[in-house]
């Protein structure tokens, strides 16, 4: 199984980045952590502020992967191009946060991507990357 893992804008800075909304733990820290938890899977992680690239590694997965895991950042609520791009591809997509996004700013609770998405995991922390693989792999295995 081959799930890819995409974080969006600003999220290079967790661990640093206001600490009381994000945890103080980088996610290159982290993802060794999934790693360790999920070693018969090939999980791949890849983190970009440019809404374009984000797209491009969306289209270059979206058909030979078993599921992607994207947390948008704010893109999240703005990019119809995201959006447009996941309805695009094949692969199943996991929208994930890493806070509450209704418990935030109102502009937080309206995301653009969700549509897309097979669901959406948000305001368990970190954790969440943890469940949406859970749900993957349960998803692909046979009943």
């Amino acid at each position: 199984m081959k799930i890819l893992i995409i974080n969006g804008p600003n999220l290079n800075l967790l661990g640093t980045r206001e600490p009381d909304i994000y945890g103080d733990q980088s996610f290159l820290s982290f993802f060794e952590t999934i790693k360790s938890n999920f070693k018969e899977i090939d999980l791949e992680y890849y983190q970009s502020n440019v809404e374009g690239e984000i797209i491009n590694k969306l289209h270059e997965a979206g058909f030979n992967y078993d599921g992607i895991i994207l947390n948008a950042g704010g893109y999240t609520h703005t990019s119809v191009a995201i959006s447009d791009a996941i309805a695009a591809i094949k692969t199943d997509v996991i929208e994930v946060h890493i806070s509450n996004i209704y418990k935030r700013e109102e502009f937080r609770h309206k995301s653009i991507i969700s549509k897309e998405c097979i669901g959406m995991i948000s305001g368990l922390g970190l954790e969440g990357y943890l469940l949406a693989i859970t749900y993957l792999i349960n998803r692909k295995e046979p009943k």
